[in-house]
């Protein structure tokens, strides 16, 4: 079982959320909504995890396959439903940009791979409705 402690620090919104490790994340709403820009919006650590178990994916693949990944970067863009509560994510873009001497052909299975079987963040997006679309660029070095 895995616990999150969550204590509120800053205003009525802005939170700080502590995992059993000790790894501490600030949340907050947005001043329109009465916080205080303390944090990420929680909707927005979504996206981030979701990045973050991509890229752990892609990366522990293609050194399996024994590609030499230099750097990694990704750009994550979301569009969520409007005029609904709650407003989930609706349409996810994902740009991989994966640098060094990586077949693209391994680099776009190991992004199928992730998205499609090994991410569990992707897979709770998608049961939520979300589309994710994804994007590779391989820039050789």
């Amino acid at each position: 079982m895995q616990t999150i402690e969550l204590s509120r620090v800053k205003g009525d919104f802005g939170f700080e959320a502590k995992d059993a490790n000790g790894h501490v994340v600030r949340m907050d709403s947005s001043p329109e909504s009465g916080g205080w820009d303390y944090g990420v919006r929680p909707m927005q650590m979504l996206l981030m995890g979701l990045g973050g178990c991509a890229g752990i994916d892609v990366i522990s693949i293609l050194k399996k396959q024994r590609q030499d990944v230099k750097d990694y970067k990704m750009t994550i863009s979301g569009d969520r439903e409007a005029g609904v509560e709650p407003s989930l994510w609706k349409n996810v873009t994902i740009e991989f940009h994966i640098y060094g001497n990586v077949d693209e052909d391994k680099a776009r299975r190991a992004v199928d791979l992730s998205l499609n079987k090994y991410c569990s963040v992707a897979a709770t997006l998608k049961g939520a409705g979300a589309q994710i679309e994804s994007k590779v660029f391989v820039h050789k070095s």
